[in-house]
């Protein structure tokens, strides 16, 4: 298996940030101190405005390929799958290129010939369970702990994966194939392999979590099918909580990227030579041109340049398994951009490092797109031959083939010894990070080393990756050595995304910047509006309403997100025409923002499709309906839609599915909050917290629900344990402030705003809080110090303004 199970999946599928409280809720009875000044402050999601002009334009320019695009507007009869066999009677050579790739070897049936780990009576010892692995009457037995703790034989059905390493498949009832978590080292043994090993060394999961092998995250159908075989329908029945999953193919076989063959069968059977170069062929045509696109315009030019840019259709085929997404839709066009069927992740904590280097496993794409590769039209077969995946070339001779080889793979440009390691372009613009314990995953966001930006960011480098003996100061040092400074001073783009979490609000002007500027990728651009979406306000709305327009379905998407806070009125004028946008993500996230308003707010012209669209957001829940997750997405959209009833039902099977899943119980008891039925929603938080007794949110949810009961002591104690356990949370700290200060405890209130504000200068609730407490203690002069801090945060604040006037006058 190339994925590895991760644990429970906090993002929603459909929300880029995941459910979050209205900031209204968080000024709850008893902490009503600060009302008046927050009034003032306090207008991302408040302020009223007047709606905006209609749009004077489409909302944005389709992205289909042009084959997809001919099939949208010309019905066809639809095509059906044929298999690889059909295909390798007129494409010999792409199918023996294919065999035995790792493409080809995803997942297959057990047999001598496929398993590759040893089973003559092996052991493999883990926190204390002793697992066996042997044959018995020709069928190939692991003999491990079970869901209730004992060992039990299981026998292996099929394999899943080749190299580096192999896992393997169990049959459980109710169609299920649970992956076991002993996977087979299949490198060779100088190179540390041919053993077992586990993938979670550091990790030994009670056998009723939902962690352990034989839980729901170990679930092939789950997890890992859809990119392992050929037309994959998951036939998941929450009723039954069973599965009927079905695939065309056992693996990736030609159909996956090519789309189905029947109608291209259909025209080869009348075709004769020459055959016209505009000819519908019944497929989509990949022309990646690896060969010929790509010219030096001299012998001294540094770079080749491509002649034209390639069609993206083919690397859309490739982005839909090696990107970390989840899924919105099994019916898929070959050639179709990833967000016609997949929401992406975007590379942002806490999968990615802020700058965009990759940190959880991220299969590449969000990588790739990232790069300048991608910008000058570098296709994923400029480099990987399509059909064997083999590369084009090995080592620097890959790179060699754009970069003038005697300006880069030389002394002069890399600084190390000649054939080593530091010689070779990958060692550092594709530094490695291992994923499932054994895998060198290169980041393909190919980026030049920028040691410097460790120290500000937190953020590795290639440099001290490999000299894991040295710092960063050291690395830019030598760097400055070699190259002079000018370096330095190249901009990127993750100085801007940092400032998100360390300036707050005050780095909105450069993420919006960041996020107009067409000259970096998409996919950043996309990562700045979402990390900018905390602090959408009406100054924001016309911005993202431009953004609407983008070419980049990524940044469309993430532009909805910049308008979910409008009031319906401007809700509804901006975002309904994104409802029928040609890529279905985008019209799904449209239809989540309008979700909560019903149809007689909805302009009688986009109903039709404002029911489309929701009907896609819907499927799409449903797909991930065996995701814990999944469900919670699903209450979230009840609970918008005023089925509350529904919403509880939904949350309520989430934490039966994954009773460590914190957002099943704080959604829950949000919703019968919503009913007035607080007293059941404090017995959920408090399940919750027995479950997870370290867990922030639940310890702050239920502060707030003991606020609203009036027990305010208890509250403080449920607040200040939240703001201990998310040190880093700056809400957290401010309520509790807040809390204290309601207790009568003015001086330990400010302390712990003062505090704060060292920490989170530019947090305006912080400062609005430092604001009244000092005010009301008469301490003018820190009142207008911590007022003029706000002012710099908020500079066209007529309540800010008025408020200094008044102070500066006194």
């Amino acid at each position: 298996m190339t994925k590895k199970i991760k644990a429970r999946r906090a993002v929603p599928i459909t929300d880029p940030v995941g459910p979050r409280p209205s900031r209204n809720r968080y000024i709850a009875a008893g902490l009503a101190v600060l009302v008046v000044l927050v009034s003032i402050v306090v207008f991302a999601t408040s302020q009223k405005t007047a709606p905006l002009a209609p749009p004077s334009s489409a909302p944005a320019p389709a992205t289909l390929s042009p084959l997809a695009a001919a099939e949208a507007a010309t019905p066809v009869s639809p095509a059906t799958y044929v298999s690889a066999s059909v295909c390798k009677s007129c494409h010999e050579p792409e199918f023996k290129a294919w065999s035995g790739s790792h493409h080809d070897l995803a997942m297959q049936i057990v047999t001598e010939s496929t398993v590759l780990g040893n089973f003559a009576d092996a052991k493999f010892k883990h926190y204390g369970v002793e697992s066996s692995f042997f044959k018995r009457d020709n069928k190939f037995i692991v003999r491990t702990d079970g869901p209730d703790g004992k060992l039990t034989d299981y026998e292996i059905s099929h394999t899943f994966g080749v190299y580096p390493l192999q896992q393997y498949l169990i049959p459980f009832p109710g169609g299920r194939y649970q992956v076991l978590p002993i996977a087979w080292d299949s490198r060779p043994k100088n190179l540390g392999g041919q053993r077992w090993f586990h993938l979670y060394p550091k990790q030994k999961p009670d056998s009723k979590d939902p962690l352990h092998w034989t839980g729901i995250y170990h679930n092939w159908a789950l997890q890992c099918a859809e990119c392992h075989s050929t037309d994959l329908r998951k036939g998941y029945d929450p009723a039954s909580d069973s599965y009927k999953t079905t695939y065309s193919e056992i693996n990736v076989a030609c159909e996956s990227c090519h789309g189905q063959g029947s109608r291209h069968v259909s025209w080869a059977e009348g075709a004769k030579a020459p055959y016209p170069t505009d000819a519908d062929i019944g497929l989509p045509v990949f022309k990646s041109r690896w060969n010929e696109a790509w010219k030096f315009a001299s012998p001294d030019a540094k770079y080749a340049v491509r002649d034209h840019f390639a069609d993206p259709a083919a690397m859309n085929t490739c982005a839909a398994c090696h990107a970390r997404r989840s899924t919105l839709s099994e019916d898929k066009k070959a050639g179709a951009p990833l967000e016609d069927t997949h929401r992406l992740a975007l590379p942002m904590p806490p999968m990615y490092h802020i700058d965009g280097q990759q940190l959880q496993e991220d299969y590449v794409w969000s990588s790739f797109l990232q790069s300048k590769m991608h910008q000058f039209g570098v296709t994923c077969m400029d480099c990987h031959e399509p059909h064997s995946l083999k590369l084009r070339a090995e080592g620097n001779a890959l790179c060699t083939r754009c970069h003038n080889a005697a300006e880069f793979d030389v002394p002069k440009h890399h600084q190390h010894i000649a054939e080593g390691k530091g010689a070779q372009c990958v060692t550092c613009h594709m530094p490695t990070q291992d994923y499932m314990v054994i895998h060198a995953r290169p980041d393909h966001s190919m980026r030049v080393p920028r040691p410097d930006l460790s120290t500000l960011l937190g953020s590795p480098n290639a440099c001290t990756q490999c000299h894991t003996d040295k710092g960063p100061q050291w690395a830019a040092s030598a760097m400055d050595t070699w190259y002079g400074k000018a370096w330095r001073d190249r901009p990127h783009f993750g100085t801007t995304l940092n400032a998100a979490e360390t300036q707050g609000l005050k780095a909105l002007p450069k993420l919006l910047e960041l996020a107009n500027n067409t000259a970096q990728p998409g996919i950043v651009r996309a990562t700045a509006l979402t990390l900018a979406r905390p602090y959408a306000s009406a100054g924001t709305l016309q911005g993202a309403r431009t953004l609407l327009k983008d070419a980049d379905p990524q940044v469309r998407i993430a532009a909805l997100g910049m308008i979910e806070p409008a009031d319906p009125m401007n809700r509804v004028l901006i975002v309904a025409p994104a409802l029928s946008d040609p890529v279905r993500g985008v019209r799904v996230e449209a239809a989540r923002i309008l979700a909560d308003l019903p149809d007689n707010r909805i302009p009688e012209s986009r109903r039709a499709a404002r029911a489309s669209a929701l009907k896609e957001y819907e499927d799409a829940l449903a797909l991930e309906a065996d995701w814990p997750s999944g469900s919670v997405n699903l209450g979230n959209l009840r609970l918008r839609q005023g089925r509350t009833d529904e919403a509880i039902a939904a949350f309520e099977r989430a934490i039966a599915r994954d009773p460590g899943l914190t957002g099943g119980y704080a959604n829950l008891a949000d919703a019968f909050r919503q009913q007035g039925r607080d007293a059941e929603g404090e017995k959920v938080l408090r399940r919750g917290l027995a479950k997870l007794p370290h867990d922030a949110d639940l310890h702050h949810a239920l502060g707030l629900l003991l606020t609203r009961k009036k027990e305010s002591a208890a509250a403080l104690k449920e607040f200040v344990e939240a703001a201990r356990l998310a040190p880093t949370n700056s809400r957290y700290v401010y309520v509790q402030a807040i809390a204290v200060h309601s207790a009568g405890k003015r001086d330990e209130a400010l302390a712990i705003l003062r505090s704060a504000n060292k920490r989170f200068p530019a947090d305006i609730d912080i400062l609005g809080a430092l604001i009244s407490i000092n005010r009301e203690a008469g301490d003018k002069e820190n009142t207008l110090r911590y007022a003029r801090q706000l002012a710099e945060l908020l500079p066209d604040n007529d309540g800010v303004k008025r408020l200094i006037a008044e102070l500066e006058v006194r």
